[in-house]
This record gives C-alpha cells, sequence and structure tokens, in this order.
C-alpha cells in the first residue's frame, strides 16, 4: 500500500479544476494573470533587455506560460514522460533567464516548478524534480542562508500541503460520484420493484376476473352456435351473461382498489375482509388488537383472501368457507379454510394460469413472510404471515 502510494498519480479529480467553487476558480486565474503581467513587466520593462534580447525575453516568457499549459495537460492526462520533458524544459528556462539578468522571473520559474511538482506528479517523480528546483532557487538566492533556508522549506511545505488539499478535494469528488451512482442505483431498483408491484397487482386483480369472464363467453358462443333453439337454451344464456357482468364488476372494483392501494388510499384490512366475505358468503373472524397494517402487508393479505375465495369458488362449489384475520406482534396473519362442498369443479376450476398461489407465496417472501397451503381434511386450508 505504501509502495503504491509513492509511485502513484494522484486522483485525475485532484488535477482536474471540476468540483472547485466558482469563487474559487476565479480566484486561481486572478492570481496567475496577476502573476504573469507582473513578471512581463517586471522583465520587458528593465534595462536588462534591449533589441532582439527584448524580443527573444518576451517570446521566452510566452513560450514559459505556453509550457505550462501544456504541463497541466499532460499531468491531468497521467502521461509521465511528456510530463518530465516540460519539467526539464521550464527548468532550462529558468536558468536560462537567470543568465541572461533576468532573476525574477528565474526565482519565480523554479519556485513555480517545485510547487507543480508536488502537487501533481507521484511523489517518486515529483520529490527529486522539486528537490533540484529548490536547490536551483538556493544557490542562486543572494539572501542570507537563514532566509534561504525557511524560504525553501516553506516552498516545499506548501507544495505538499497543495498536494494535500487536491486528494481531499478529488476524495470529495469521488465520493460525490460514487453516490450520486448510488442514488441513481436506488432509484432504478426502487422503480423496477415499483413495476413488479403494479405488474402483481394487475395480475392478482384482473387476471381470475378476465380468465373467468372467457370461459362463460367461450361457453356462450358454443351454445349460440349448435343451440337448435336459442329460446329454449335462453335460461343458461342469461346465467351465463349475468356471471359475466358480476365478474366484470368485480373486476373494475378490484383494479379500483388496486389503483387506491398504489395511492396509498387503502381502506383498512378488516373493512375490506368483512366485505369480500360478505360477497362471497363467507364467515370472518378477527383477533388480536386492530391497527393500521403497512401498505405491502395488507396488500398481501387482500390478494391472498381474494385468490384463497376465487379457488374455493373454483373448486369447491357451495362448501362452507371460514376466514381469520390475526394481529400479532409484529406480524399479521390471514387464514382461509373451506370444509369441503357438495358441489363438483367445474368450468372455473379450469379458469386462470395456475400460478395465483405460488404468485401469493413470492409476493409473501418478499415482504419477509410465509404462505402456506394444502389439504386440511375434507377441505383446503391458506395461511400467510406477513410482517407488520
Amino acid at each position: 500500500m505504501l509502495l503504491n502510494s509513492w509511485t502513484s498519480w494522484p486522483l485525475r479529480e485532484s488535477l482536474s479544476p471540476e468540483g472547485m467553487t466558482g469563487a474559487r476558480m476565479w480566484i486561481r486565474r486572478a492570481v496567475r494573470a496577476v502573476v504573469v503581467v507582473v513578471l512581463m513587466w517586471t522583465t520587458l520593462a528593465g534595462r536588462a533587455f534591449t533589441g532582439w534580447g527584448l524580443a527573444a525575453a518576451g517570446v521566452g516568457m510566452v513560450g514559459t506560460v505556453l509550457a505550462f499549459r501544456a504541463l497541466y495537460r499532460t499531468t491531468l492526462a497521467r502521461r509521465l514522460w511528456p510530463s518530465i520533458g516540460l519539467f526539464a524544459l521550464l527548468e532550462a528556462a529558468a536558468f536560462g533567464f537567470d543568465l541572461a539578468g533576468a532573476r525574477v522571473p528565474a526565482i519565480v520559474l523554479w519556485c513555480a516548478c517545485a510547487i507543480t511538482a508536488m502537487e501533481r506528479l507521484p511523489l517518486n517523480v515529483a520529490l527529486p524534480f522539486s528537490a533540484a528546483a529548490l536547490g536551483a532557487y538556493a544557490a542562486m538566492n543572494n539572501g542570507g542562508w537563514v532566509a534561504t533556508t525557511a524560504a525553501t522549506v516553506g516552498l516545499a511545505l506548501a507544495g505538499y500541503v497543495m498536494r494535500l488539499d487536491a486528494e481531499a478535494r478529488g476524495n470529495a469528488q469521488r465520493l460525490l460520484a460514487q453516490e450520486r451512482a448510488a442514488h441513481k442505483a436506488e432509484a432504478e431498483s426502487a422503480a423496477l420493484t415499483e413495476r413488479g408491484r403494479i405488474a402483481r397487482e394487475i395480475h392478482d386483480v384482473l387476471a381470475h376476473s378476465l380468465s373467468a369472464q372467457l370461459v362463460h363467453l367461450e361457453a356462450v358462443r358454443l351454445l349460440i352456435q349448435h343451440s337448435a333453439d336459442l329460446e329454449a337454451d335462453r335460461d343458461q344464456l342469461l346465467e351465463r351473461v349475468t356471471a359475466c357482468r358480476g365478474m366484470a364488476r368485480e373486476g373494475l372494483e378490484g383494479t379500483r382498489e388496486a389503483l387506491s392501494a398504489l395511492r396509498g388510499e387503502m381502506i383498512p384490512v378488516e373493512d375490506f375482509l368483512s366485505r369480500l366475505t360478505a360477497a362471497e358468503g363467507a364467515q370472518l373472524k378477527v383477533t388480536g388488537e386492530a391497527r393500521t397494517v403497512p401498505a405491502e402487508a395488507g396488500l398481501a393479505v387482500r390478494r391472498v383472501a381474494q385468490e384463497a375465495l376465487t379457488n374455493v369458488r373454483k373448486h369447491a362449489p357451495g362448501a362452507r368457507v371460514s376466514v381469520r384475520l390475526e394481529y400479532r406482534t409484529g406480524d399479521v396473519g390471514l387464514e382461509v379454510r373451506d370444509f369441503g362442498g357438495p358441489g363438483k369443479p367445474g368450468e372455473l376450476a379450469k379458469s386462470g394460469s395456475g400460478y395465483g398461489l405460488p404468485g401469493m407465496r413470492e409476493r409473501a417472501e418478499l415482504l419477509g413472510g410465509t404462505l402456506e397451503s394444502g389439504p386440511d381434511g375434507d377441505g383446503f386450508v391458506v395461511r400467510l404471515r406477513v410482517p407488520a
């Protein structure tokens, strides 16, 4: 881990201006612009250069600025050898300014190279380059050794502090990007979950109603097609059409309930079961202290009750049915039990996809609950438990 931090580049987010505040960006640009203007003015307005020398100094200053811009781009792209070449070029330019008598631009260039190397290069490359630049500055500085040493150490620390600041900003940018990606993934997951929930509601509400209607409508079609005396079969046709109308009403009511549930507008579970059992002729018993249950748990209880009563109507017509809703600490339970009926499974037993109870079991398991179903004596029982 230590070797990796010694040889690795700073984070791309650290080298990029992205994530900086607008004020900080403008301050950095303003400081750089002021430094460049002052250096060019002090260099070109002095007496060190005249004639062609003045023109060469101006070209050298512009070339130095362009080299620094290129250095920022190569370090941002993490291109090591072009960056090393540009640093060597800038060091040579500093020595050139010093030999030509432009001491101030040379000193500023050495200091800028030392700080930039510490901020933007891997440490194993930054340290020797920064040491070379600061060594040149210390060697060419005419001040006292105490002031020179203090300035050299201060510049080295300033470069390292700028590196740490850039790394902190880069880490913050990376964490922010990861957080945004996590929020996006969470939103996509929530959307997929909601789509699955809507799909389950559509199936649970409409599948049984529509499949049963299709059975009756197909029977009506066959009666009309093959009947020799429609008047004689009038009662049977009317019975089938009336059954279809009742199932259509049930499907419409169930759809309205599902839409209300998806909007979070649901009547209490026991009220819903009271209406359902009254319509089906079943007996309802509620135990425990009634309370408001979460929307998903309430939907599971509703749909399992509907599915179980639909199965009784299909497979044991005329059977006596009891429904028990039980409020317990931490969960809610539902039991739908039939005791066998005198009727035989009719055409409705063939309707539907056959995946009603497995779908209910999947719904319960998604909520952390359980659903059990199977024969019980002469009848059949369905038991549901969901956290609530």
